[in-house]
């Protein structure tokens, strides 16, 4: 891509001192209702402007609460909302009980103007970790 850009520029005559070409990266920004459209179901960080206050934590959430990880979704009203469970994660080698009851999913609406900020959230899956070994990858299953 630098190579092309860099004959297209030599040929209009722009001058440069530097060219420098780049991606967004892992933990891309979402900055517009187009971005949000384009990763909807993928996981997200979002940061408020204010907390969420008293009212609308209604005990689930603590009120000062601004930072928040889950799946990004389209409300069912106009705007848009995150999906997450506050689960705590298992150690390795570590016992749960089967008693043990599931956290519970919280549902959070949101409208764009309300965020101070919005990225991608970084999951990097190296080697295949994410996958049992026990499970065999599809096109070797039988």
């Amino acid at each position: 891509m630098t190579r092309q850009l860099q004959y297209v520029l030599e040929v209009e005559g722009v001058d440069y001192k530097r060219l420098e070409v780049s991606s967004p990266g892992i933990d891309r920004p979402l900055r517009n209702e187009l971005d949000f459209e384009r990763f909807q179901g993928q996981v997200v960080d979002l940061v408020l402007k204010a907390p969420l206050g008293v009212a609308a934590a209604a005990g689930h959430v603590s009120a000062n609460r601004k930072k928040f990880r889950g799946t990004l979704q389209r409300a069912e009203s106009a705007g848009w909302q995150i999906i997450w469970s506050d689960e705590v994660a298992v150690k390795p080698g570590q016992r749960v009980s089967a008693k043990r009851a599931p956290p519970p999913v919280n549902v959070m609406a949101f409208a764009l103007d309300e965020l101070q900020s919005a990225r991608l959230a970084p999951m990097v899956d190296f080697k295949g970790r994410g996958q049992s070994s026990l499970e065999a990858p599809e096109n070797e299953k039988d």
